[in-house]
């Protein structure tokens, strides 16, 4: 991944602008990113070091520069991951279940870690910057950003409406209503990787609007509005409507062999550099209809 950087030409309009403000208004770095390239020597005019408050003028080029300090994975996996979206900044990748997000010591194995960093080529300096997560048995799109500075601009986002995460799921069982919002607070389980509904739990608010049902369960679309590990299952499981396959709040199911049957279908977000939307959407198996 080497040395990222953004750089910026000044134009007329923006003579006699400060380097914070063109670094952080126009180039869209952070405050706390700014800050750390001001005291590592990490800005630069027209390839001569520069203060914060120097005053710029048109046509003189603004270059910010910064070093990725990660590891490399153990081991890069052979495994080729659909990746429909990518820019300069961010990934949009289309996550196969089951497969884990991150590797670890206890996680030898594939993930969408090292098998990106395979897919990449190798590079130095790799370091996987995931703005939001999916459960190893949770299948669909995910993104993630190319640097550090990017991962922080858009996690900023992840639980305002600007940052919009759509699930499909087959559940187990039927739901109160054709539509409707689950606003229960989910908390860890002591000694349990488990979540539980308690009073004494944090925020969390899922939306749902069912899109079929039969006999053998029901095809419900979500929205997260907040961002609680396991929210969904959780929250689905406390109305008495399990996700199929979910072993650690329903029931395995042999028709998901090591998964269950969520899928994050629908990714969209402003891009904190263009300013434009982003939208990428990912269809869920057509055989869920099937089994309901």
């Amino acid at each position: 991944m080497g040395l990222p950087e953004r750089e910026h030409t000044v134009t007329q309009a923006e003579a006699g602008r400060t380097v914070k403000h063109l670094a952080l208004r126009v180039m869209g770095l952070s405050e706390s990113m700014f800050s750390s390239l001001k005291f590592s020597g990490g800005i630069w005019v027209d390839g001569h070091p520069a203060r914060a408050n120097e005053r710029l003028e048109t046509g003189q080029t603004l270059k910010c520069r910064w070093e990725e300090k990660g590891r490399q994975c153990p081991e890069a996996y052979d495994l080729s991951l659909s990746i429909p979206y990518e820019d300069d900044h961010y990934l949009i990748i289309d996550k196969p279940a089951p497969l884990p997000v991150l590797s670890s010591a206890r996680q030898q194995g594939p993930t969408v870690e090292n098998a990106l960093y395979g897919q990449m080529g190798r590079p130095e300096n790799y370091l996987f910057r995931p703005v939001n997560r999916l459960d190893k048995g949770t299948s669909g799109l995910m993104t993630a950003a190319l640097d550090a500075n990017a991962q922080y601009l858009l996690q900023r986002q992840l639980h305002s409406p600007s940052f919009v995460r759509e699930y499909m799921a087959l559940c187990r069982g039927a739901l109160p209503d054709r539509e409707g919002t689950i606003a229960l607070p989910i908390a860890q389980r002591e000694n349990s990787v488990k979540r539980e509904i308690r009073p004494d739990g944090l925020r969390a608010v899922t939306h749902y609007r069912v899109e079929a049902a039969g006999e053998r369960g029901t095809l419900v679309r979500l929205r997260l509005e907040t961002g609680r590990t396991h929210q969904i299952r959780v929250h689905l499981a406390a109305l008495g409507c399990p996700i199929a396959g979910d072993y650690l709040y329903g029931t395995e199911d042999a028709a998901f062999p090591g998964r269950f049957a969520l899928h994050s279908c629908r990714v969209c977000f402003l891009h904190p550099f263009t300013g434009e939307q982003v939208e990428v959407q990912s269809p869920f198996p057509e055989s869920w209809k099937t089994m309901l």
